[in-house]
């Protein structure tokens, strides 16, 4: 019986050309959004892979020149491209895709894709999110909202509760009936999809498992929008006013929430603005120990401690090179400010972040964009985690031209150099991201708050099936 009933909605629906238009748009667009991202993503590695080429050349090819000097010539980190990125480009063109390692100083990334283009993006972009995310929502009301007040409407459920069709018979098939042909469209994304990233062999390697489970997001989120659809449609009792409430559920949840919630977290836990920050730094950069000034008080207390630790008169007499140990000091208090600073920073991203997920309870579209982005390896957090790993990396970098200097060259002897052997002792820069397992781990509570709709709109349909009335 409920196969039955599901058949009957899947010909209704199919049979309305308000759905075969739609329906046929959406996988347009979402075909479209694919093969599109997937152009960009394929020029996108080309480029990093050019570029990343580009910058080790260069360190390498330098030229003779004093260690120090080439900690300050610097080099380049390379934020990856990930391979579910095709699917959902997060902050990724927002964030920047490089960050310049030098000494002295740690750099935010550069070059973000949003600043090339035009005014027009504001609208958004064609990407398989956008219609995964917002559009398709908007389909399974579209196709749904009259599902059970068409029954009524027609009297066709007086008839079929007169004839014993127990409601939730009735409820689930007509839920098969909505949900299959969301799975038809979807479907031939995620094989694509599949298809197109099967022989990537760059940063992220590409894990089925992983795409597997960012569809799986996605249908849960559906089904919780079946849910309220059918809910919906077997409480009211006309079609039109079935459709302007779910089409306000669809605002709130999908438009209006996100916006709230950004402007709450905003309001609880403000950045530092650009030039506060800088100023802040600034000012810690100043009361402490400067590595290219000797004659600062703080440089004359490091003096006075080292040469007693050694037993020695003069920095000339110690076992090293005492300009190289004064720079990686003062390398080593700066790297604390910035550590410092940046914590901060952190920490108010993960306050912001509480209230993300707090917030997500009263919007099934807020955990769904958040798992979408961590599991797409996009999200702030895969953002800073690429951040923490080139700042250690440009501390060690300079560190070990500091190191350089200090065991091989005399005290006062700025004329010392050294070429290409020593820079190609220096390894490039390796970034592995974190497992997929951290991934889930760290978004626990989105992947709860996401089941937790599932359940509870499962209950309200439950619920609003049991007191349907002819």
């Amino acid at each position: 019986m409920i196969l039955s009933i599901a058949r009957k909605e899947l010909k209704e629906i199919v049979r309305e050309g308000r759905f075969r238009v739609t329906a046929g748009v959406v996988l347009a667009l979402l075909l479209a959004a694919v093969f599109i991202s997937n152009q960009y993503y394929q020029s996108v590695n080309a480029q990093h892979a050019q570029a990343k080429e580009n910058a080790r050349s260069e360190w390498v090819n330098q030229g003779e020149k004093n260690p120090h000097s080439a900690a300050h010539y610097g080099t380049y980190a390379f934020k990856p491209k990930y391979p579910l990125s095709l699917i959902d480009s997060g902050i990724d063109k927002y964030a920047g895709i490089s960050i310049f390692l030098e000494a002295h100083k740690r750099s935010e990334a550069q070059y973000a894709a949003a600043q090339d283009q035009t005014a027009l993006s504001r609208f958004g972009d064609l990407t398989p999110d956008f219609v995964l995310i917002f559009i398709m929502p908007l389909l399974i009301i579209l196709i749904g909202f009259n599902a059970i007040t068409r029954e009524r409407e027609s009297g066709t459920l007086r008839l079929l509760r007169g004839q014993g069709v127990p409601a939730w018979k009735l409820a689930l098939g007509k839920w098969l009936g909505i949900f299959i042909p969301v799975l038809l469209i979807v479907l031939p994304v995620y094989i694509l999809s599949a298809l197109f990233l099967a022989n990537v062999n760059d940063y992220g390697e590409f894990s089925l498992g992983a795409l597997s489970l960012l569809f799986l997001v996605y249908i849960l989120y559906y089904a919780v929008f079946t849910n309220l659809t059918l809910m919906v449609s077997s409480l009211v009792r006309k079609s039109n006013i079935a459709f302007v409430i779910l089409l306000g559920i669809w605002i709130v949840s999908c438009l209006a929430m996100p916006k709230i919630s950004t402007a709450l977290a905003d309001t609880l836990y403000p950045y530092p603005t650009q030039v506060e920050f800088e100023e802040q730094i600034a000012q810690d950069k100043e009361q402490g120990l400067d590595g290219h000034n000797p004659w600062s008080a703080e440089a004359k207390k490091l003096d006075a401690e080292t040469l007693e630790k050694y037993g020695v008169d003069s920095v000339q007499q110690l076992p090293f090179n005492w300009d190289g140990f004064l720079m990686q000091e003062g390398e080593k208090h700066e790297a604390d400010i910035y550590f410092k600073h940046y914590q901060f920073l952190k920490e108010t991203f993960h306050n912001q972040t509480g209230v993300y997920r707090a917030t997500a309870a009263l919007s099934p579209f807020l955990p769904t964009r958040f798992l979408s982005m961590a599991i797409s390896r996009t999200d702030y957090t895969a953002h800073w985690d690429f951040a923490d790993a080139a700042e250690k990396y440009r501390i060690e970098l300079v560190g070990k031209m500091n190191g350089h200097m200090m065991d091989n060259s005399q005290t006062g002897d700025w004329y010392y150099t050294v070429g290409k052997e020593v820079w190609e002792s220096v390894p490039e820069f390796d970034y592995e991201p974190p497992t997929y397992a951290a991934v889930l781990n760290n978004n626990s509570s989105n992947l709860l708050t996401l089941l937790g709709w599932v359940l509870l709109s499962s209950v309200g349909l439950y619920g609003a099936i049991q007191r349907l009335k002819v």
